[in-house]
């Protein structure tokens, strides 16, 4: 865990459960995409930095689930080293709170607000700084999160943060986050015509050819709608829905796990909405859901 692998040319990936990516322009210039998620990530990351020699001069973060920034405030701390994200994601880097809350829909209550959802803050300069390290190319690939990008570094190996998930998570967890489905298959098709000699996402293995995993992703987004489609039958809440689902995947219940397939059904249900396919009613002062 935490192994340095080199990808191509300057560029390497430390293999953790997020993964991250490293650019070393020179030993006075290394550049981190994404920093694990938490105090003891960063440590981690230190050690490998400090055991080459090379100088940690920035941070680029693909998006602002904890266990992509979290490492963020020690090496910050410890290096002075900048972060760089792009303008939603800065708000939440900085705000953590934002997240739990943003999941629960309220003031979120102390079982939410946990290092899994809240890192520690840290200062946070956009992608279009002027001082942003401009030898890596950008890709917006909103969906999973409000904002998220991936990074392509000069040597053409592409960070694609967490636009696509491996076929033993899917198997495992079905029900990948989202934020918004639509944007979210647009972005898988943004992925494998992206110009890249080696594909990185955080939780799959790297890749010289994406398109296979994207299309077995876009297809377990399409299961999970035509799921959601069924559960919603002659009209159902969400509560009923979300719950359907677990049962029928056979996942397990916690306040994390409500929150963040909550969120990502809701996600699913506007989508199924706006396609005209499922409508909205009130019932007995409950919101339900219907199949047309």
């Amino acid at each position: 865990m935490y192994e340095l692998i080199h990808a191509r040319g300057n560029t390497y990936y430390i293999d953790c459960p997020a993964k991250m990516g490293l650019y070393v322009k020179d030993d006075a210039h290394a550049y981190l995409i994404d920093s694990g998620n938490d105090k003891e990530a960063g440590k981690k990351i230190l050690k490998i930095l400090q055991a080459h020699g090379w100088n940690l001069d920035a941070v680029i973060v693909t998006h602002s689930h904890a266990d992509h920034f979290g490492g963020c405030a020690v090496l910050q701390e410890r290096t002075g080293c900048k972060v760089y994200g792009s303008e939603i994601e800065r708000a939440f880097m900085q705000h953590p709170i934002l997240e739990p809350a943003y999941l629960y829909g309220g003031y979120p209550p102390k079982e939410l607000r946990n290092k899994f959802l809240m890192a520690k803050p840290c200062t946070v300069l956009d992608i279009c700084e002027e001082t942003f390290p401009h030898e890596f190319t950008i890709i917006p690939l909103p969906g999973h999160y409000f904002d998220m990008i991936g990074v392509v570094t000069p040597d053409k190996v592409f960070f694609c943060a967490d636009s696509l998930s491996g076929e033993h998570i899917l198997e495992k967890y079905h029900v990948a986050v989202l934020y918004d489905v639509e944007a979210y298959l647009t972005t898988l098709e943004t992925v494998e015509t992206t110009d890249a000699e080696l594909f990185v996402p955080a939780h799959a293995e790297p890749v010289t050819d994406i398109r296979e995993l994207a299309r077995m992703n876009a297809m377990k987004v399409e299961e999970i709608a035509d799921q959601i489609l069924e559960l919603c039958g002659a009209g159902a809440s969400f509560e009923d829905i979300l719950a359907g689902l677990f049962v029928r995947y056979n996942l397990s219940m916690d306040c994390n796990q409500y929150v963040l397939v909550g969120s990502t059904v809701r996600s699913y249900l506007s989508y199924l909405h706006g396609k005209g396919l499922i409508d909205v009613m009130f019932a007995d002062n409950r919101m339900l859901w219907a199949r047309k």
